[in-house]
């Protein structure tokens, strides 16, 4: 929807609330709302899970906080990512009921899953809001994204987790079709405590 104004869609959001299955990005008058798929919940959920299995082979805290929505008035963009977690900025959110951008700094990590091309330009958005690092999980592939001057680059790297094999990651979420969604997680916890091992 274009020509939304900032004070429509906060009035909206106000209206429906948090608790609807559809999600929202807003940039600028564009309003955007998605209705998520099986096919774009499963990614997603499986990136969620390798995080959180990372963290407890490294045996650090991270908070995942979801579709946690992001908005900046004064940039007038908003968005709800599939996943996002705080990593490295953890503690400085820890227990917090409300987070505000940009008093409150951004989730360190996003997940988006795309299986449906969005009209806006997500990595604008996250770029825009501080995002240090964005994970896309799109057909059948995951690409890594690190937030530079003006946007972001790809990268062969995660800035949060430097060792993650990301190019074994797309494999083993197609593998989950097959052997299951719990065994793919334990094998990816087997593989990161190989490598964890093996950097030691």
């Amino acid at each position: 929807m274009r020509g939304v104004s900032w004070q429509t869609y906060k009035a909206l959001m106000s209206e429906v609330g948090d608790n609807r299955p559809w999600r929202i990005a807003y940039h600028r008058g564009v309003l955007e709302i998605r209705m998520p798929l099986l096919e774009h919940e499963v990614p997603k959920g499986l990136l969620a899970s390798f995080v959180e299995a990372i963290a407890d082979e490294l045996e650090i805290e991270v908070m995942k906080a979801g579709a946690l929505k992001l908005e900046r008035e004064d940039l007038t963009n908003a968005v709800e990512p599939d996943s996002c977690f705080y990593i490295n900025n953890e503690s400085q959110v820890r227990g917090r009921e409300k987070i505000i951008l940009p008093v409150d700094p951004p989730p360190d990590l996003v997940i988006e899953s795309d299986y449906t091309s969005s009209s806006l330009n997500k990595q604008a958005l996250y770029s825009a809001l501080g995002v240090p690092e964005l994970w896309r999980y799109t057909k059948k592939t995951l690409l890594v994204y690190r937030r530079v001057e003006g946007g972001y680059e790809q990268s062969d790297r995660s800035l949060a987790f430097p060792f993650l094999p990301i190019t074994e990651i797309a494999n083993l979420i197609e593998q989950s079709r097959t052997i299951g969604q719990r065994s793919v997680v334990r094998l990816f916890r087997q593989r990161i405590r190989e490598i964890l091992e093996d950097n030691g």
